[in-house]
């Protein structure tokens, strides 16, 4: 198991068959000390994304001790753990393994050391599917049907989810009925949030490259500069949201690399851009991706420039709609297990990644009609952290608490992950069949 258990704990065989099951929350804290110390592994040894061998073994090791028949190397680093317990719905919890291109400056005690950071909490997800799955694995009596859980390599390039669908996630480990996951915010620990429509934007990642003719700093008549025309590009991307999209659109474009030469009195032949495009529907996010491009060659023309430029879209993410019945059950769940005043609405957002590729969205991939989704997010922040923030409002202190992806962000695990692994069993039980 992933953790002790009370001596006074009787195992499975031992109830009566007319007792009724114990909860599997009841075990919780049996699991807390070694769930917590898989947190600060994980944390400490973070891996980025298409290299999460040990992660992957770290987690895959927690399944196969919970009793699941657990397969490695899915579409990469990918793993699932399937645990069959009768008949009954299939539910599939997602974690992801992968850390992020970031130097942490947390000042924590377990702080990563290195160029990597888990900055976006994939680490509290693994923990708190770990527990989960160790409290189901122990109490099969309070449910029945078929739990998978799967470790999901390279969210954060957007390629793990497809990875894994198309080397045969659903046909290795079986059709899921529904596909849940939870995701770490800057909320207060012990608050979830869910969302009714679209809850994280669909994005297209696009690398650019500016084709120029290089030449002397003191002659820039005789060169064409990419520099000044790739400048020209990132100031007209920003009319894509002011003029391009709807007022009551959330659509974002945003350059976040901007790369050319290396000397002062050289004109470069080449400047390289990176840049994504998100927006909560898919055809705003059609409409605004085709302006990048066509602008991206518009100022190209307009600076003689002599080469066509290479616009090459690296990634791209479905919006994210989860399923109302499924949110509207989960979201129950969840208000009798945390009280109705911590389980809050959560609007639509631009942040992105590739979830919902394991339903309706990766038709192509998997084949696979009619799979429902459930997302909600889960507090990070520590009740220190909240208080101290700066604001009168919960809007005013979320716009001051460290974000997701920033170097300082970091949930508080002692009170994080308890409430993750509360947060995803209540959700599982409540989508699994009655015992």
């Amino acid at each position: 198991m992933t953790g002790p258990v009370p001596s006074s704990a009787s195992s499975p065989a031992s109830w009566p068959a007319s007792s009724p099951a114990p909860a599997p929350l009841a075990r919780l804290d049996a699991h807390l000390h070694a769930l917590t110390a898989l947190y600060l592994e994980l944390h400490r040894d973070p891996e980025l994304s298409g290299a999460e061998r040990r992660t992957a073994d770290r987690f895959a090791a927690r399944l196969e001790s919970a009793g699941f028949a657990t397969t490695r190397g899915i579409g990469g680093h990918g793993l699932a753990g399937v645990l069959r317990n009768g008949d009954g719905p299939t539910v599939l919890l997602r974690a992801e393994l992968d850390a992020l291109p970031v130097r942490e400056t947390s000042g924590l005690p377990y702080a990563a050391d290195g160029e990597a950071a888990h900055a976006c909490g994939h680490d509290l997800h693994l923990a708190a599917a770990a527990g989960t799955a160790a409290l189901l694995a122990e109490t099969p009596r309070a449910w029945r049907g078929t739990l998978v859980v799967v470790g999901q390599p390279a969210e954060e390039t957007l390629e793990g989810a497809r990875a894994m669908l198309a080397d045969g996630l659903y046909r290795r480990c079986g059709r899921p009925d529904e596909v849940l996951a939870q995701h770490a915010a800057p909320l207060p620990a012990g608050m979830v949030a869910h969302g009714y429509g679209p809850v994280t934007a669909g994005s297209v990642t696009f690398r650019v490259v500016v084709h120029g003719r290089g030449g002397h700093a003191g002659a820039p008549h005789l060169a064409v500069d990419p520099v000044v025309a790739a400048a020209h590009v990132v100031t007209r991307l920003q009319t894509v949201v002011a003029r391009e999209a709807a007022p009551a659109e959330q659509v974002a474009v945003t350059v976040g690399s901007f790369r050319a030469g290396d000397r002062a009195n050289v004109i470069p032949d080449r400047a390289e851009l990176a840049l994504t495009v998100r927006a909560v529907s898919e055809a705003s996010l059609a409409r605004a991706a085709e302006a990048v491009e066509r602008i991206v060659r518009a100022e190209c023309a307009a600076a003689a420039c002599p080469r066509e430029p290479e616009v090459v879209r690296v990634s791209a993410s479905p919006v994210t709609h989860p399923d109302p019945g499924v949110t509207a059950s989960v979201r129950e769940a969840h208000a009798a297990a945390f009280g109705a005043e911590r389980v809050m609405m959560w609007p639509p957002s631009l942040a992105t990644e590739d979830f919902a590729l394991f339903g309706d969205a990766g038709l192509d991939v998997h084949g696979e009609r009619g799979i429902r989704l459930g997302y909600w997010m889960l507090g990070a922040a520590g009740p220190a952290a909240w208080s101290r923030a700066p604001g009168a409002t919960a809007a005013q202190k979320l716009a001051a608490l460290p974000a997701n992806h920033a170097p300082d962000f970091a949930p508080d695990v002692r009170t994080a992950l308890p409430a993750g692994v509360r947060a995803l069993t209540t959700a599982a039980l409540a989508r699994l069949g009655a015992p």
